[in-house]
This record gives structure tokens, sequence and C-alpha cells, in this order.
């Protein structure tokens, strides 16, 4: 069993509803901390271990905060020490002499893991301007004599972060910027090297945590490329099967296998983003699916392959090479009016057949000779636009799970994308891909190799998705 000498710990600390329990659930990676805008959210210290293998590379703790910060050092300074050394003993005796006295309450919650070794970081709202009563917290936090740094934590629009780096670089050892809901992974781990440099004997464990970090975020960037890759070929290779009674199938049996094809497709997807959501431990997102914009735009509507699709002219370039064959009349969706294309039939008969309408996706075939033994098959998918309309959708939400804060508790809203697949998939990306696409659509197996460079296509694109 692990001992709990054997890692760092830190005491997460401040003024009430500046951001505290927003920095431990960032830093433990941890979305069960309770977080919220009232004052008085946390009222009891909790202890959230940041384990990865089972191994804990560092505690912390969040706390309430100070409430009778005056008293507290009116306290202290009554039963001042004859040297500095002291003060921590003084610390001690006001917590053991007062551990039941609901006054103090929140100061003893949050002063006892302090001295009982835990590293100090206390949290400001550098938005708003600073105030000498903080220094009355400041000060019991140096009398604990603990290693200590503050963070800036900016809550609101306005910055105020000299006056308070002036100030609180008087009372902390490292002063140093940092948004839970916004920063990045490269910025937590600039934060985790801070936090190394408090206390020697600190300085390899956290070193340590930063490098299994690193492991562990990029094992599961590589985990959601596998779950994106593999979404691709099973929904676009997918076919569903229905066999016949009768000698052919009748308008009703059409329509009921494409409804079941259309359903196990998005069931398909939704099945993918729970993946990524548990790759990533994003396992809140899951209560607020129902919120969620992404999920109310349909896989099969006209807005999805509006937000997410290609363009209507990078369609017909990308079934052009890809030869696709379409039917005589197109409907391009112009405006919301149904063009005839006849013109562009001929060299670019792919590239039209492609910008089918979604009443148009399937292939749907009746297998067999004999009555009683045939089948009818929907899939796979045949429109050209669709591949990257999941594929786009795929990677937006994704990238937005894995760049989501363990702070944030608001539902994922879906942006402005209309230009999403373009800015995503230049021609010669599309080139790549469509060799896979167009092998699925006709049924045929994928060399191993391509397959590799599927993967590796889509792992660039994804990439630069979360370190945008």
């Amino acid at each position: 069993m692990q001992h709990s000498s054997s890692y760092p710990k830190f005491a997460v600390v401040g003024h009430p509803n500046k951001g505290k329990s927003s920095i431990v659930s960032t830093l433990a990676l941890d979305n069960t901390v309770q977080v919220g805008n009232t004052p008085g959210t946390t009222q009891v210290k909790r202890s959230f271990p940041l384990r990865v293998d089972n191994r804990v590379v560092y505690e912390l703790f969040d706390t309430p905060g100070f409430q009778r910060a005056r008293r507290v050092l009116a306290w202290l300074q009554e039963h001042e020490p004859s040297s500095a050394d002291k003060r921590v003993d003084v610390v001690r005796e006001f917590v053991a002499l007062h551990r039941d006295d609901k006054r103090f309450r929140d100061e003893i919650e949050l002063l006892e893991p302090i001295i009982d070794g835990a590293g100090i970081i206390y949290v400001v709202d550098a938005s708003k301007p600073y105030g000498a009563e903080y220094e009355i917290e400041m000060e019991i936090l140096r009398w604990t004599s603990q290693p200590s740094m503050a963070i800036l934590n900016l809550i609101g629009r306005d910055d105020y972060r000299d006056e308070w780096s002036r100030a609180l670089g008087q009372y902390f050892r490292l002063v140093r910027t940092f948004n839970p809901l916004k920063a990045s992974f490269t910025e937590h781990m600039q934060l985790l090297e801070s936090m190394a440099q408090l206390k020697e004997d600190w300085t390899y464990p956290i070193k340590d945590a930063i490098s299994i970090l690193e492991r562990l975020y990029n094992q599961r960037v590589e985990e959601s490329i596998d779950i994106i890759v593999s979404t691709m070929f099973d929904i676009l290779s997918y076919v569903e099967r229905k066999r016949l009674i009768g000698e052919s199938a009748s308008p009703k049996e059409i329509g009921e296998i494409k409804r079941r094809y259309r359903e196990k497709i998005i069931k398909k997807e939704k099945s993918a983003e729970r993946q990524i959501e548990q790759i990533w431990n994003h396992k809140g997102v899951e209560k607020i699916s129902n919120m969620l914009d992404l999920d109310s735009i349909a896989l099969f509507s006209k807005e999805s392959a509006s937000i997410f699709g290609l363009k209507q002219r990078e369609v017909i370039m990308t079934g052009a090479g890809a030869g696709a064959v379409g039917g005589v009349g197109i409907d391009l969706a112009l405006g919301g009016s149904s063009l005839f294309v006849g013109s562009l039939i001929g060299g670019l008969i792919g590239g039209v057949g492609a910008i089918v309408g979604f009443d148009n996706l399937y292939r749907v075939k009746v297998l067999g000779q004999k009555v009683g033994k045939r089948e009818l098959t929907v899939g796979p998918m045949q429109n050209i636009n669709f591949p990257y309309i999941l594929l786009s959708r795929v990677l937006y939400y994704a990238s937005e799970i894995s760049k989501r804060s363990h702070a944030s508790r608001e539902a994922i809203e879906l942006k402005n994308l209309e230009s999403f697949a373009s800015s995503i998939f230049d021609s010669k990306t599309r080139d790549k891909l469509e060799e896979v696409h167009s092998l699925l659509r006709e049924e045929k197996d994928i060399p191993t190799e391509l397959r590799d460079e599927y993967r590796e296509t889509v792992r660039l694109i994804y990439i630069r998705l979360i370190e945008d």
C-alpha cells in the first residue's frame, strides 16, 4: 500500500468564491468536485488524490474560505512566541483548542491539512481590485511556515494582476496566473512545474507526476483517435438487413429498414461520444447530454450538413475525383431551390452525383433468388458528403471533450461552425480520406497500409484541433 508521505499534498485556500474548487477540479482531473458560484459551496475540507494506474501522484484538499480571519490572527498575535520558528506551534495550538468551536469551523478545516504538512495554494480573483483585508488571511498562512504559492484566477473581464502580484510577492514564494476553466494542458503542466519548485523534497515527485500525466494525455489522444477511426469504418461500412417474406420489398418494409439503418448509425455515433467522454474522464457530460446543442442537430438533418459538411464546390470536386455516379436530377439545395444540373453532367458526373439529398443516402438491394430466402439490405452509405459530416462532428466533439476543463459545469455549446469541415479538410486531405471512403462505399476490403494512412490523416487533424 502506498504511504501518504510518498507524494506531495496541497491545500487550496483563500477567500470564499474565488475559484478554489475549480482549481482543485482541474488539477485533480476530477469533475466530481463540487463547484458553484455561491459563496460557501465548500463547507468542509475534502481530499482529492490524483490517481494514475492505482498510484497517487499528488493530493489536493478543497477547503472552505476564510470567514473569521481577523479574529484568528488576533488570537495568534496574542500568543506571539519568542521567535518566528515557533509560530507554527501557535497555529497548531489554535487548531487544537478550537477544533470543536463552530465559530472557527472553516478556519480549522483549512488549517488542518496545512499543519499536517500540505503546501499552500492561495487563490485570488485578480479580476477584482486588491484589498488590504486579504493581508490578514495571508499573514495567518505565513505563520504556518509551509511552502506556498499564490494563483491569480481571472474570473471576470477586468485585470488587476499587477497590483495583486506586488502584494502577493511579499507573502508567497511564487505567484502564477492560472484560469482553471480555460487552461490548456501545457499551462496545466507549467503550473505543476511551479509547484515542484516550492520544496526540494517535492521536486522529484512532481516532476515524476508531470511525466506520468504527459504519458496519460498522449495515451488518451491515441485512444480517442482509435475510437474516431473505428467509428468511421464501422458506420461507413454498415449494412442493415431484413429477411423478406414476399417476392419483393413493400414500401413499408423499405421505409422500416431505412429507419432502422438511420437509428443504428445514430446509436453508433453516440456510442463513440460516450467512449471519448470516458477516455477523458468527463463523466458529468452525460448528465447534461440532452441539453447539448450538438445533440439537438440530428446526424441526418440538412442543418447538420450545412454546419459540418463540405461546401458544394468541395463535394463536387471530391465526387469528381472519386467518380461517384448520381441520378439525372440532382438537388443542390441552393437557397432552398432544387436545380436541374444537366449542364454539369459529363466530366463532373461523379461530383454532381455526390450532392444527393438526404432522401438518397442509401443503397437498397434485394438479395437472393428464392422466395422466403430473400433479404432486403440498406447500406453502406453512398452519399459522398456524409463521411465528412460524420468525421467533422466526431472530431469536433472529441476535441471539445479533450480540451474541456474538469472544472467546467456548463453544457458544451455548438459554435458557429459553418466552415468547420472546410477548415480541417483541404483538397489533399480530402483525397487521402476519399481513398478509404470510396472503398467502403463499394464494400471492398481496406489494405492495412491504407488504414494506417487514414488514421494518421485523422490524427493530424485531431492534434491540430486540440492544440488550437
